[in-house]
């Protein structure tokens, strides 16, 4: 595996492809250049045979020409003279020169073993072929011993008669062994351009492949998250801008990072502090962005590879209409999860659901951002504004109808009967009244809404607050045959509040117990110290008709009464409860309410013990 990788290198690939570049470039050359040289010795060699070949043919002809023409003897020579001249004038080294007559027999040649030939018949194509006076007959043939030979035979004419041929046969060894020798020195010459041509390959891939192996270093160290590492600038070539581009772009990418991990940081703070859900799905309609206030709304613990559909329970074809557009909205009422918990008592909560589909350019939609409101408390606000004026008028409606109806019979002569008009004038007077006590209990209750009602805190006597009360109660008490009882723990004294708010919330309480305490029971009025010793705790105990299960979760709702017939006819507002709350809700403290029908009721609220009221 090394070993592959090694090939896989630019540095080993430069100097592969140099030397496979010098390697073509040689073997062209050599093979360009060795044709030449051999194609340039054989005809040399060619020539120089057909030159020797052409002087014998003219010297010979004149000692052919007697066996043609016998009366001319001043032109004819010998045929030992003619040999002696083949051998001696004309040899040639390693070739046999053979000097035929017009019949093609031999008559001279030029070794000296092959004096058995003369006055043979030379059979040769070559020789034939001159005898018909054909001048150009060559070959290359190889004999017995495996030599290559050049064969040339020549026509010998005399007055453009042919009376003979000359046939010359030369080994080629030498011209060979030149032609090898030549390429052994190409060769050679070769590898000496191959190891040189290696080396420089090497130191010339070094330099290209030194600032691109610092290139992939600092690449690897960029892609590790660590941007301390630069480049080498090794010169101004294109490799060295690369660098320094790629410094730059180092540089860039560090900064555009740092900017993007600060966006995603107050991203995260952004989504983690809001007071809104926010799910974010993918173009398939999967959740992969969430906030912490999604899953306590949704009431999960994660939504890992959940549709977003199937979170909110939405068929597809909804889904798709609610992503049609910016800002729809949709309202998703949620049961609790516990079923121990499904009823009247828990209605669940209602969540307001904001789609924005997220689009990119060319490719369409590409996710979904659902942004999730509780809607539970400002539904129920919406609800008791509601029901607030809808009592507020009813409240009112009811007196004014009467006042106005006793008005319009006093007007029609109702004031002639003295005993009538007073009755009338009586009803006036209390309706008038009631409805003075509504208004006042809803200012009260606006000032405490503002904070417009400030808290004068005083001194105060516990057991003595406490004895007042049942004194102003005293009248009322006696009338139902209700026994009342004080009872103080011991140790508790003086108390830090405001005597007066204290002292309403106080009345309130009696004044519902005693009313809905038939005649003959009890009222308990109880104060001690609770939790670690810094609460007050006072409490109202009646034996009354208590109130139903069903209706203590909203027993301190504005204008809620319990029986509403009974409870108007006894003169009240329906806001006493609510007052009482506001008020101790303002000393920093709480108030609860336990009942069971017909059997009683307890309403307690605690105060805080300040500092300044020393020892209670």
């Amino acid at each position: 595996m090394k070993g592959r990788n090694f090939f896989r290198t630019i540095q080993v690939k430069l100097v592969i492809i140099y030397l496979l570049l010098i390697l073509v470039a040689m073997q062209l050359i050599g093979v360009y250049f060795i044709s030449t040289v051999k194609n340039s010795l054989i005809t040399s060699f060619t020539n120089n045979l057909k030159e020797q070949a052409g002087m014998l043919a003219q010297f010979s002809a004149p000692s052919l020409l007697p066996k043609l023409e016998a009366g001319d003897d001043s032109a004819v020579n010998t045929t030992e003279d003619l040999n002696l001249v083949v051998r001696n004038l004309f040899s040639i080294s390693g070739a046999e020169v053979q000097v035929l007559d017009a019949n093609g027999t031999v008559v001279a040649t030029s070794l000296q073993v092959h004096q058995s030939y003369i006055g043979q018949k030379n059979k040769s194509l070559a020789v034939s072929r001159a005898l018909q006076n054909i001048p150009d007959n060559e070959e290359e043939i190889i004999d017995e011993d495996n030599t290559r030979k050049k064969m040339i035979a020549l026509p010998v004419t005399y007055n453009e008669k042919v009376v003979g041929a000359v046939y010359v046969v030369a080994s080629m060894t030498d011209l060979y062994e030149t032609v090898n020798r030549v390429n052994q020195i190409f060769f050679s010459g070769t590898l000496i351009a191959l190891g040189l041509t290696g080396v420089l390959g090497i130191l010339l891939a070094h330099t290209i492949t030194n600032p691109i192996q610092g290139l992939t270093r600092q690449a690897e160290a960029v892609a590790d998250g660590r941007f301390d590492l630069k480049a080498p600038v090794l010169g101004d070539d294109e490799i060295g801008r690369l660098s320094m581009a790629f410094n730059e772009m180092t540089i860039r990418l560090k900064e555009a990072l740092s900017a993007n991990e600060e966006e995603n940081e107050k991203l995260v703070s952004v989504l983690s502090n809001m007071s809104d859900g926010v799910v974010a799905a993918d173009e398939r309609g999967v959740i992969i962005v969430w906030n912490r206030r999604a899953l306590e709304l949704l009431d999960a613990e994660t939504f890992q590879d959940v549709k977003l559909s199937e979170l909110l329970e939405l068929s597809p074809e909804k889904m798709a209409e609610l992503q049609t557009g910016r800002g729809r909205t949709l309202l998703i009422k949620r049961e609790p999860t516990d079923p121990a918990l499904r009823g009247a008592e828990h209605e669940g909560s209602l969540l307001r659901v904001t789609f924005t589909p997220i689009h990119r350019r060319g490719k369409g939609m590409t996710g979904t951002i659902a942004v999730l409101q509780d809607f539970t408390e400002q539904e129920k606000l919406e609800q008791s504004r509601r029901q607030f004026v809808a009592n507020v008028s009813h409240e009112l409606r009811t007196p004014l109808t009467t006042i106005k109806s006793y008005a319009e019979a006093l007007g029609d002569g109702a004031l002639e009967e003295r005993e009538l008009a007073e009755r009338f004038v009586g009803v006036i007077s209390n309706e008038t009244e009631r409805m003075i006590r509504l208004v006042t209990d809803l200012l009260h209750l606006s000032r405490l809404d503002s904070n417009q009602a400030p808290l004068r805190r005083r001194q105060t006597q516990i057991h003595e607050m406490l004895d007042e009360v049942a004194d102003r109660f005293s009248f009322q008490l006696r009338q139902k045959s209700i026994g009342a009882t004080v009872q103080v723990e011991r140790g508790l004294k003086k108390a830090w509040l405001d005597r007066d708010q204290i002292d309403q919330v106080l009345d309130n309480l009696i004044s519902n117990a005693i009313k809905y305490t038939l005649d003959g029971g009890t009222i308990q009025i109880a104060a001690r110290k609770a939790g670690d010793g810094s609460l007050l705790e006072i409490s109202v105990k009646d034996t009354g008709i208590g109130i139903p299960k069903k209706d203590l979760t909203r027993i301190f709702d504005r204008f809620y009464r319990v029986d509403k017939a009974r409870s108007r006819n006894m003169g009240g507002t329906g806001l006493g409860l609510s007052i009482a709350r506001e008020i101790v809700k303002a000393h920093g403290g709480t108030i609860a309410l336990h009942s069971e029908l017909n059997e009683g009721t307890t309403v307690s609220f605690t105060l805080p013990l300040l500092q300044e009221g020393g020892e209670a």
